[in-house]
């Protein structure tokens, strides 16, 4: 995988993190792949399949008076090769607000 594609995942990485940090639900949707599957803290150990389930906290963050107050940093990202059509990536997320 060449430079210029591990620095576009990391680019599309951060597209991603801003519309999670804008509650854009169309754009969280057309970045992530319909089928996805994920285990959350708030799932209790049970699998999640599909975006619906993050669908909630896009549509109860639409009324939080902090929205737009919201500032999201990508840290020390690491794209690990995972064959010649797949990657994975790692990162610290540090997101900023102010509660005042």
């Amino acid at each position: 995988m060449s430079i210029a594609q591990k620095q576009e995942i990391v680019r599309v990485t951060q597209q991603l993190l801003d519309a999670i940090s804008c509650k854009d639900f169309d754009v969280y949707t057309k970045l992530c792949d319909p089928a996805m599957t994920c285990f959350e803290p708030e799932a209790l150990g049970n699998l999640i399949e599909g975006v619906e389930f993050h669908r909630f906290y896009f549509d109860y963050g639409n009324n939080n008076p902090r929205k737009g107050q919201l500032h999201t940093t990508m840290l020390n990202p690491n794209v690990h090769v995972m064959g010649e059509e797949g990657a994975c990536i790692a990162y610290v997320r540090l997101t900023q607000f102010m509660d005042r």
